[in-house]
């Protein structure tokens, strides 16, 4: 069987984020992901996208994002891909779950939903997310 795909461009505003997380829920429950994995794919998403927002644009709501969600019945994939400020891998930080302050929970957001987070440095221009969700456990 062949993967399904769904692309989605958007306005790199915080606006348009409800509309991510839409699409986002949408494409998990189609792949048939479960309601928590469905709410854990939607919680990373939104953050990966609001780190290309805060981090990748600085804020500028005139660029662009786009997401392709993918779905098999081995995987739920989802790239996001920005050209914006050039992501260093290495230079991604996560904070202890035991240190107590707001922010820095997006790695740990991320990867708890996601199998495979990896960063396509092969893109040129800006930044390639790919996250993988296997759906063995899924069944």
């Amino acid at each position: 069987m062949t993967k399904e795909q769904v692309v989605l461009k958007i306005a790199s505003h915080p606006r348009y984020l409800s509309i991510v997380r839409a699409v986002a829920v949408l494409a998990a429950e189609h792949c048939g992901l479960h309601y928590q994995a469905v709410e854990d794919v939607k919680h990373a998403i939104d953050e990966a996208c609001s780190n290309v927002i805060k981090y990748a644009y600085r804020g500028d709501p005139d660029r662009q994002i786009v997401l392709c969600f993918m779905g098999s019945p081995e995987s739920f994939e989802v790239t996001i891909e920005d050209d914006g400020i050039k992501t260093r891998p290495e230079n991604l930080k996560e904070r202890s779950l035991d240190e107590v302050k707001v922010g820095g929970l997006g790695l740990h957001i991320i990867r708890k939903a996601f199998d495979t987070v990896k960063y396509d440095e092969s893109k040129e221009d800006g930044n390639r997310l790919v996250l993988v969700r296997n759906m063995i456990e899924e069944e």
